[in-house]
């Protein structure tokens, strides 16, 4: 008996996580704090910011089983609120990105409170809705700048000790908050409230019959979602000191569902490696034009085709070790 819990222990490591798990997220984070020396810093701090995002949505459809066609609304509303009060106000940049996270946050209350009731494609298509009148709001608001958004956003400076214009420490800044973010979306995930999460995405009927309150779970992982969502919107406003409608548009809120199903749709590493692919896309392709999105729409075509649980999907079930 004793051998065999010392086995379980070698495999799923002293505190439940799966030893493959601590393998993978120990390459990404060798490759992420080497990856600046090699790669441009500011496009990489853009793909964890949109990493952290991917995840973020992650949370709600692949282990909530919610839908959500609206996602962006949270981007970019944290984004607007974070550069308004770095750029207006004068908050330091950590209280600019709380402040935004914030407000993402209360705009998920407000928001899940209205989606929740409706299941299936009616949710997708008031999240839909609910963005769209979030995004008209925005470009009209006195505040916002418009089409132009809010430019000149100081990055200032950290706990009023550390300079953020200096682009390694700003990398380095933006790493600390993707990693924070996605170790508590692993956390989550793999609580007692993440389980139930599971069950209620598997079979809602059941988890109602053994006695939970699906509505409140259902709200709480829209909420979080969207908070740790804003949390990206917040950074990446930080980041490029700007905040403008791209962010809250429903185009916006399509490409975070490409990559999360380009990466493996309910994985953990999943969202990350597809946000990776989108961004190095979009920034080495930019130069053809309109045809990035046929691109684009081709290699998604291929790998929905060759890869129908996704890239990090196809990997773990190769492996026998879901990732």
């Amino acid at each position: 008996m004793a051998a065999k819990q010392e086995a379980a222990v070698g495999v799923t490591g002293a505190h439940g996580v799966p030893q493959h798990h601590r393998i993978a997220f120990a390459l990404m984070v060798a490759l992420l704090l080497l990856a600046p020396f090699v790669v441009y810093p500011v496009f990489l701090m853009k793909a964890l910011c949109f990493a952290l995002f991917a995840c973020a949505f992650n949370l709600l459809i692949g282990f909530g089983g919610l839908l959500s066609f609206g996602h962006a609304m949270f981007l970019g509303t944290a984004g607007y609120a974070c550069a308004h009060a770095a750029k207006v106000w004068g908050f330091n940049p950590e209280f600019a990105i709380l402040f935004g996270t914030a407000a993402a946050a209360l705009l998920g209350i407000v928001t899940g409170l209205l989606a929740i009731r409706r299941q299936g494609i009616y949710f997708a298509m008031i999240t839909l809705a609910l963005a769209q009148m979030i995004f008209f709001f925005w470009m009209q608001a006195p505040f916002t700048g418009g089409e132009d958004g809010i430019q000149a956003v100081p990055r200032g400076m950290l706990f009023g000790l550390i300079d953020l214009s200096k682009v390694m420490v700003m990398y380095f800044f933006v790493l600390a908050i993707f990693l924070a973010g996605f170790l508590l979306i692993y956390r989550i995930i793999h609580s007692p409230f993440g389980q139930v999460l599971k069950a209620i995405r598997e079979n809602e009927q059941r988890a109602i019959s053994l006695g939970y309150r699906t509505d409140q779970y259902k709200l709480l992982a829209f909420v979080l979602s969207g908070t740790l969502a804003g949390l990206a919107g917040s950074t990446k406003a930080i980041v490029f000191q700007l905040a403008s409608l791209t962010d809250a548009h429903w185009n916006m809120s399509g490409e975070v569902v490409l990559m999360t199903l380009l990466g493996g749709l309910g994985t953990v590493f999943g969202p990350v490696v597809g946000a990776f692919i989108i961004i190095t896309m979009e920034n080495y392709l930019a130069g053809l034009g309109q045809w990035v999105t046929i691109i684009q729409g081709s290699i998604f075509v291929a790998c929905v085709l060759a890869f129908r649980r996704g890239i990090i999907g196809e990997v773990g079930h190769w492996l026998k070790k879901p990732l």
